[in-house]
């Protein structure tokens, strides 16, 4: 009975050992894949909403952030910056 009791607290000594060192090792690599250095980004607080913009040319609206601004409008990318104003929007 003692030796089956001996093997029970080594297996279970070997399986706890197992996951500390599996999730030392998955902190490391957390650790590694953030930058340490340059700027931090900071999320934006989930009830504060960022202003939406409409292309000129297909009028699709989009935000602000990812907005291409030429010629005193907003578009959704250059390509339709390039084509100016589209057939959906009010000015054409």
């Amino acid at each position: 009975m003692g030796k089956i009791l001996l093997w029970v607290v080594v297996i279970v000594g070997m399986l706890l050992l197992t996951r500390i060192l599996s999730h030392h090792n998955a902190k490391v690599r957390h650790k590694a894949r953030t930058p340490r250095s340059g700027p931090q980004k900071t999320m934006q607080a989930p009830n504060s909403a960022e202003p939406m913009v409409r292309c000129a040319h297909c009028s699709i609206h989009l935000p602000r952030s990812e907005a291409v601004l030429s010629k005193g409008q907003t578009w959704c990318c250059t390509e339709h910056a390039r084509l100016g104003a589209g057939p959906h929007s009010p000015t054409a």
